[in-house]
């Protein structure tokens, strides 16, 4: 055989390997997602049984209540613990006002509230914030307006420079974009009547969904991950984690757990392994909604899952040893795994894009049964599973078929289109090194506004990746096609469409931010 030829072969044996690897990782990946989902039917038919159909949506109600905390206490009960909210905000013009207002708000006795405005702004932010807080002092709110001289520790930073100067035995947190209710926070204290209780995270609704098909998918996957994995993680006595904000902690669970850390870009996620390991118990109450902003425009999104994903990473090289040599049983310590490296999907998504080309070139090399499994599997067994995981968090949100099926299907395609820039991410994780903590833009405002200045991250550059792989996988597919290997149309034109979308909108944005 010509030394071209074997060359060739080998190639292509290569890239089926690597192929089949990529694969078999995403698989497992997958795989998590229908255990979450198969726990959450289980639990549901199980209640079904037990009070009957008729009883079927009272029965679901009860089970998901099942930590739901209680009212106000009533008139000679015991005091409420001291409490206080931390508000960390950097440059948040639009929605700091809202923010304070809000908080300010809470029906909680006056003499056990503490509220603490962690201010790192360097524009307008700071003279609205300064304004606000002295509206409430003046009608008797304890409020305070913290600034400090460096951005030292960035978010994780601010929060601990609070805590050394707060009174509070339990801490809430609130980013600039949320506006909870009034009794958010006396209703979430309630369950620290359990003393093991260490955080009480609250689930996030959305004051934009419906503004465009962009905030509609990030809420379909917002409701998969709170009402799925967060309410079946808890009940399985797994780790799940503090989001950040709309969190309410035990002050001794942040200190025994060694306080809040910068050497992550998500201190939210490091802190909540850390305090469970410590053997903290976290509650998740699904009925305790705070309302918030979603990401209007793509590139402000982007910053965030990169944030996020880089985040992630960083936090499994640095507490995965630390759950691993705990005493929990393995199986919890392989969802701590597959939860805290589960971005790693986005990159393999992409191999599995950018290798379809040699394996099907090579595919009369191979068994017939072995190109069929390849090109089938990835869509049965990689993208199902996270479809029906999406679906099963719109199922328990609620709303029409036909609305959450156009739901779904964005959302799936959107998750799609970020494998660039989160594959990025990934990298970027692993390769060491803290990274910049990018915020979010903030809009302030609801569907139908105008729309905003484009976002400041945006570049020329922006968006030019994702359309030329979306270009390449269309290619793909038309090969596929003429090939007679319309099994494997269905994956490339997905992940055509989301890089498209994510793509094309990141262009525009840029190209308006140089015009």
């Amino acid at each position: 055989m010509p030394l071209a030829a074997s060359l060739l072969m080998l190639g292509q044996g290569l890239a089926v390997a690597v192929y089949a690897t990529a694969q078999f990782l995403l698989v497992t990946y997958s795989s998590h997602r229908w255990t979450l989902v198969w726990r959450r039917w289980r639990r549901e038919r199980s209640a079904r049984r037990a009070t009957g159909p008729a009883a079927g949506g009272v029965a679901r109600e009860a089970v998901t209540s099942r930590f739901v905390a209680g009212r106000a206490p009533s008139r000679g009960a015991a005091a409420p613990p001291v409490a206080t909210v931390q508000l960390p905000v950097y440059n948040e013009r639009r929605v700091v006002e809202r923010l304070i207002d809000a908080v300010a708000a809470f029906d909680y006795r006056r003499d056990r509230l503490e509220i603490q405005v962690l201010d790192d702004s360097t524009d307008e932010t700071r003279a609205l914030a300064a304004a606000a807080v002295a509206r409430h002092r003046a009608r008797g709110v304890d409020i305070v307006h913290v600034v400090r001289d460096e951005r030292h520790g960035f978010k994780a930073g601010a929060l601990a420079a609070g805590l050394a100067r707060a009174r509070g035995d339990v801490i809430a947190v609130f980013d600039a974009d949320f506006a909870p209710p009034p009794d958010f926070l006396i209703r979430a204290i309630a369950h620290f009547a359990d003393p093991d209780v260490g955080l009480v995270q609250a689930r996030w609704t959305h004051l934009n969904r419906d503004e465009s098909l962009l905030t509609t998918a990030q809420a379909v996957q917002l409701d998969a991950h709170f009402l799925i994995e967060h309410e079946e993680r808890m009940r399985a006595g797994c780790f799940f984690n503090f989001n950040g904000t709309a969190g309410v902690w035990r002050r001794e669970a942040i200190e025994s757990a060694g306080g809040w850390q910068h050497d992550t870009l998500t201190e939210d996620l490091d802190l909540s392994y850390r305090a469970q390991l410590a053997g903290w118990r976290f509650v998740f109450d699904g009925t305790l909604e705070a309302p918030a902003e979603l990401p209007a425009e793509v590139e402000a999104l982007k910053a965030q899952q990169r944030r996020w994903t880089k985040g992630s990473i960083q936090t499994a090289r640095k507490l995965l040893p630390a759950v691993w040599r705990s005493a929990r049983p393995f199986g919890v310590k392989l969802e701590a795994t597959l939860h805290l490296t589960g971005n790693a999907s986005y990159p393999l998504l992409l191999v599995l894009g950018l290798l379809l080309l040699p394996v099907l070139l090579g595919q009369n090399r191979l068994p017939f049964a072995v190109v069929v499994a390849l090109q089938i599997a990835v869509v049965l067994l990689g993208i199902v599973p996270v479809t029906w995981f999406l679906a099963a968090g719109q199922r328990g949100a609620g709303g029409s078929l036909a609305r959450r099926a156009r739901d779904v299907g964005a959302a799936v395609v959107l998750g799609l289109g970020l494998a660039v820039n989160n594959s990025r991410a990934v990298v970027e994780g692993l390769a060491g090194g803290l990274g910049e903590w990018e915020r979010t833009a903030k809009r302030g405002t609801h569907a139908g506004a105008a729309a905003p200045a484009p976002y400041a991250a945006a570049t020329r550059r922006s968006g030019r990746s994702e359309i030329a792989l979306a270009l390449y996988f269309c290619g793909l597919g038309g090969f596929a096609l003429a090939a007679g290997e319309a099994r494997a149309v269905p994956f490339v034109a997905l992940l055509a469409l989301g890089l498209a979308w994510v793509g094309w909108a990141s262009f525009r944005a840029s190209e308006k931010r140089a015009g």
